[in-house]
């Protein structure tokens, strides 16, 4: 499997399956036990500084690593090339939680500050610079001797600058590599889209022919996902008791079932995205942050939606393309008219799907009108995007 995912300014990755076998996965796992115990003394360490009042930059965690493998044979005889890199993403993630306390962000949008990662609960994730690999006949070659095959679906585009080794919850490992970002131009159409994001169809457009339905992957496996949960929940051992291999064998095929319906949901706003992109040049798209939906009724369906995969994809596939992709702010336009400007005066109940404005008496579908209105914030102009104006009610019915 290879996936191309942004990674930052200017950078994507490319996930490969890899071939583990018994003594590099044993090699592995001692390596991140390592990783492992630089992290949760880094999470201490920052613990006690805020306690005491003092610093925990990068420079001190630094020392720290440096006299730790001195003073301890055990974490020397590991690579030093992860363990800094654990660090350093340490750091980051330390410094968007604080950035987000200094902003004074809601709790339930900000950052949570870093801690200790169990030994059981936290799949391997270690991370590797240019330093500390090499490709060398079609293997991965990691610093202290770990040599992986690769799967490789396709070839790198470009030379890796560094490469995250991770096993996932259903047991396989992949190797995450990050090259420079590719540029592939498409030929100029001429054409807008505008894009609003719902739960009846994950994205409702201004061309009906780019309308993204609810394909409701969710429900269809929602028989298989309840007997699966049944499952794990009968062969659940007691507290202090070993998991029996059926408990075992129950948790993973959940986790391969939820793991599918992740990968469809990709596959799906990708070719959705690459077919929007290729036929627009300029795409204005509602800026809509999902994760409040999460206390609503409609939670269980918008988390099947998956509306955060389908608008990366789709920035993604704007930036890989060339293409000009305008997040517009959200507020209020279900309430604004597309034709005239004109705003309601309450919002719109949501079982009210047809939107009439009362200054100019247009009529259309209710997500139609808010597509519209993402080219007008734009600064696009939505008349006569489908061929079609919308239309017009009688003056005594719009008073």
């Amino acid at each position: 499997m290879a996936a191309g995912q942004a990674d930052g300014a200017g950078h994507v990755r490319y996930t490969y399956r890899l071939r583990v076998s018994a003594t590099a996965r044993a090699a592995l796992l001692a390596e991140w036990g390592r990783c492992r115990w630089v992290w949760n003394e880094c999470v201490a360490r920052s613990k006690k500084a805020h306690t005491e009042g003092e610093g925990c930059g990068p420079a001190r965690l630094d020392r720290m690593l440096t006299e730790a493998r001195a003073l301890t044979p055990w974490l020397a005889e590991g690579a030093s090339v992860p363990q800094q890199q654990l660090i350093r993403d340490f750091g980051k993630s330390r410094a968007k939680a604080l950035k987000d306390i200094k902003d004074r962000l809601p709790v339930r949008l900000r950052a949570g500050m870093p801690g200790y990662k169990k030994k059981h609960e936290v799949d391997p994730t270690p991370n590797y610079t240019r330093r500390g690999f090499r490709l060398k006949g079609g293997r991965l070659h990691l610093t202290g001797g770990i040599v992986l095959t690769v799967v490789w679906s396709r070839s790198l585009p470009a030379e890796p600058s560094s490469v995250r080794v991770y096993r996932d919850s259903v047991g396989a490992w992949y190797a995450s590599f990050v090259v420079p970002a590719g540029f592939e131009p498409l030929p100029e159409t001429g054409r807008a889209l505008g894009v609003d994001w719902g739960v009846k169809e994950i994205a409702t457009t201004t061309s009906d022919a780019h309308d993204l339905p609810h394909p409701e992957l969710g429900r269809k496996a929602k028989a298989k996902l309840s007997r699966y949960d049944r499952m794990t929940a009968r062969r659940k051992p007691a507290k202090g008791q070993a998991a029996s291999k059926g408990y075992k064998e129950a948790k993973k095929w959940r986790a391969k079932t939820y793991q599918k319906l992740a990968r469809q949901r990709q596959d799906a706003a990708r070719k959705w995205a690459k077919k929007a992109v290729r036929d627009h040049d300029v795409i204005a798209v509602e800026d809509f942050r999902p994760k409040f939906l999460a206390k609503t009724s409609m939670a269980r369906k918008a988390a099947d939606a998956a509306i955060g995969v389908t608008k990366k994809a789709l920035l993604e596939m704007g930036r890989k393309h060339g293409r000009d992709i305008r997040l517009v702010n959200p507020a209020h336009t279900t309430m604004d008219c597309a034709s005239c400007g004109a705003r309601t005066k309450h919002a719109l109940p949501l079982s009210e799907r047809t939107y009439t404005c009362t200054a100019c008496g247009v009529v259309s579908p209710r997500d139609k009108n808010s597509a519209r209105v993402m080219l007008v914030r734009a600064g696009l102009n939505p008349a006569g995007v489908e061929g079609v104006r919308p239309l017009r009610a009688p003056l005594q019915e719009a008073a």
